[in-house]
């Protein structure tokens, strides 16, 4: 019985990948407004390390659009082929234990084109789904650690979106932030420990009229946009008439989009590319800090996020010095 139940949620579950795979996606650079938002993401995939953006607003506003948008829009990344947890195959630091190994004994890897992973957390999932499970049988039986990757790994290098954050339990919640500020999830069972690369783009969107951030959850987020309902009926029959022609024939919109979808593309990986050149002046890193003191931030986290936001924003701009 039990049998037949998990190949029914195997086959659901396949279906639900094939079906997400072929569908359209609303491009990134049909989005009507909201310009706040999209900065904040577009900054945030130029350098991760400033620390994931939360988006809160009205219903309707276009956050998760926004979000599935940006994650179609961005170019393709070399993983080690077979690998679970999109280990990458020169970089240490974003390697699973395994492919380490394998590459210190100079074993040959092969290699593939993967587009960028956006996984999905729902508000139901388990600690076990999240963080990945150990078969502890398989461990003492076989003396093999085998290990079910969860939503952390498959996230390694790419997109982790929580919608209704604000709904999200706590124990998950410190979890997501523990594994985001360190970029590794370590899972123990049983005395058996297995330790995994998880450097994502956090994204966290949700209501406030459902719900307040937790104020730990809301300081560990590097950039927040708060969004709203467009107000000029010009822009709201713009964002009808855009998403009614995306229904009406998908393949046509996008190819009209194309163009413009390849060139913003090309300006993610020139920014990628320059940012490790672009400086900043002392007198500017001042300026930083005076407005953090000003406003009574608390810690230095504020110094370092606008530190390297600033340097993104000029990267994604082409240029080389913070102004």
């Amino acid at each position: 019985f039990y049998g037949k139940i998990k190949t029914i949620y195997l086959k659901i579950y396949l279906t639900n990948i094939v079906t997400n795979i072929n569908r359209p996606i609303f491009p990134f650079t049909a989005i009507v407004g909201q310009e706040e938002m999209k900065l904040a993401l577009l900054l945030n995939i130029v350098d991760p390390k400033i620390g994931g953006v939360i988006i809160m607003g009205d219903r309707g506003t276009g956050k998760s659009t926004t979000i599935r948008a940006l994650a179609e829009l961005l170019p393709e990344i070399d993983v080690v082929a077979g690998d679970g947890f999109n280990s990458h195959p020169n970089d240490p630091e974003l390697m699973s234990e395994s492919i380490k190994q394998l590459k210190q004994k100079g074993t040959q890897l092969s290699i593939v084109k993967r587009k960028v992973p956006m996984i999905d957390l729902p508000l139901g999932a388990t600690e076990d789904r999240v963080c990945g499970t150990i078969d502890i049988e398989k461990a003492l039986t076989e003396g093999i650690k085998a290990f079910e990757p969860g939503l952390l790994a498959q996230a390694n290098r790419g997109i982790l979106y929580v919608d209704e954050v604000n709904l999200l339990d706590d124990h998950l919640v410190d979890i997501l932030l523990d594994a985001s500020a360190s970029g590794w999830n370590t899972v123990e069972r049983e005395g058996i420990s297995i330790r995994h690369p998880a450097r994502f783009v956090l994204v966290g969107s949700g209501n406030p009229e459902e719900g307040e951030l937790r104020p730990q959850l809301l300081d560990r987020f590097g950039m927040h946009a708060d969004i709203h309902t467009v107000k000029d009926p010009v822009l709201r029959v713009q964002v009808v008439e855009e998403r009614t022609a995306f229904d009406r024939s998908p393949n046509s919109f996008l190819e009209k989009y194309a163009s413009e979808q390849e060139n913003l593309k090309q300006r993610i990986i020139n920014a990628q590319t320059l940012l490790p050149e672009v400086e900043i002046d002392y007198d500017i890193k001042v300026k930083i800090s005076k407005v953090c003191s000003e406003l009574e931030i608390d810690g230095l986290r504020g110094d370092i996020v606008t530190n390297r936001a600033a340097k993104a924003l000029s990267a994604f701009e082409g240029r080389t010095k913070v102004t």
